[in-house]
């Protein structure tokens, strides 16, 4: 960061200790970090170098099939959680950063697919890479955001009124980080070991927006990974005891999440002592999407919750590793809002319109969106 930029945010940052505090509920722009839950585009424009020609398969049909009717990078058939909350708040969608061909007026998404919360370095030292993998971590994402903003503001009063009316939504982060480790071949309980530097790096870029002037930060914690068709095709050999009997789930892999989760929420608490005047949301893809696996019913999803709508397999999950979602010979369900899974990593349009709703309004929020927003 240059010092002219340092010094900017250092001026907003003391303008907004010494400035009445106005609550409103008229948020005029969002800034998003994170992973492939919430990417748009921007794996795109990182991946195709390093890929040297390659085609990245989120770039075809039926990728985008629902509601945009086009592959647009999101990881899913139509719009995420983002869009709907973009829509709720009388918004455009948030445009991916990286390819700088729309306006960033009310936002940017700076999430980028496969992304961590620890720098991308440590991945490298460890041998916890492959090809498809790009430097996208989040202080990297937040670099970016740190590059853009004084293109949008013309002084650290007027900075401070734009982030003032800006929602921040830092992830889903972190689940990628306990991924890579578990893939390539580190038992379960040396990634449990690694929460705390998850979680620090997560806590030290909500202090980093804090810090530069934001007072609206949505916080979601990670989701089941032991419940992703990818990774339950992974253990078709597990034994019958690895398995949660009222999900079907894995049981390891979920407690890596639920004991991230917890972590998270800690540190959330512990920030809000701290910042008593900025607006903390903590918010769940954990429990929303067990909800769907027991109660499948309640949310029209028919079938097996655990079974990918999108995949080529020969297994209960559909899942093919040779064939995948968006080759040519791999085909999708005819109605995804039947189901939970799209791809076998990733959840459909209709289940991320009901995490939305419960971000939203509640109760997959502390405090609802909406409601801190008033």
């Amino acid at each position: 960061m240059s010092f002219t930029t340092l010094f900017f945010f250092f001026s907003i940052f003391h303008l907004s200790k010494a400035l009445p505090f106005f609550r409103t509920n008229h948020v005029n722009s969002i800034f998003s970090f994170g992973d492939s839950y919430a990417d748009t585009g921007n794996y795109d424009v990182l991946a195709s170098p390093v890929l040297n020609g390659s085609t990245i398969w989120t770039d075809n049909l039926p990728y985008g099939e629902n509601f945009f009717h086009r592959p647009t990078g999101r990881n899913c058939d139509g719009r995420l959680v983002l869009d709907f909350i973009a829509d709720e708040l009388g918004l455009p969608f948030v445009p991916p950063y990286l390819p700088r061909n729309e306006s960033f007026t009310h936002g940017a998404n700076f999430a980028v697919a496969g992304a961590t919360a620890m720098e991308f370095a440590f991945f490298v030292q460890n041998n916890l890479t492959n090809s498809l993998m790009v430097d996208s971590s989040l202080n990297l994402q937040l670099g970016w955001f740190e590059e853009l903003i004084p293109s949008l503001c013309s002084s650290p009063l007027d900075c401070r009124v734009y982030l003032d009316r800006s929602l921040f939504i830092l992830g889903e982060i972190g689940g990628n980080d306990y991924a890579y480790m578990v893939f390539f071949g580190w038992s379960v309980a040396q990634a449990v070991n690694f929460v705390p530097r998850v979680i620090e790096a997560i806590s030290l870029a909500i202090e980093r927006l804090i810090y530069q002037g934001a007072l609206a930060i949505v916080v979601p914690g990670t989701w089941p990974s032991g419940c992703i068709p990818v990774n339950l095709a992974m253990n078709m050999n597990a034994s019958f005891d690895a398995y949660e009997p009222q999900t079907g789930c894995l049981r390891d892999l979920n407690e890596i999440s639920r004991i991230h989760n917890m972590r998270l929420r800690m540190e959330i608490t512990r920030l809000r002592l701290r910042y008593p005047r900025v607006r903390l949301i903590y918010t769940e893809y954990y429990n929303p999407i067990i909800d769907f696996i027991i109660f499948p019913d309640r949310y029209g999803f028919i079938g097996t919750p655990l079974r990918a709508c999108c995949g080529n397999g020969n297994n209960q999950y559909n899942i093919g590793f040779s064939q995948i979602c968006g080759m040519s010979n791999v085909s999708a369900c005819q109605d995804p809002s039947t189901y939970l899974s799209w791809d076998g990593v990733h959840l459909t349009e209709a289940a991320y319109r009901y995490i939305a709703d419960g971000w939203l309004r509640g109760p997959y929020a502390d405090p609802p969106i909406l409601l801190a927003l008033r």
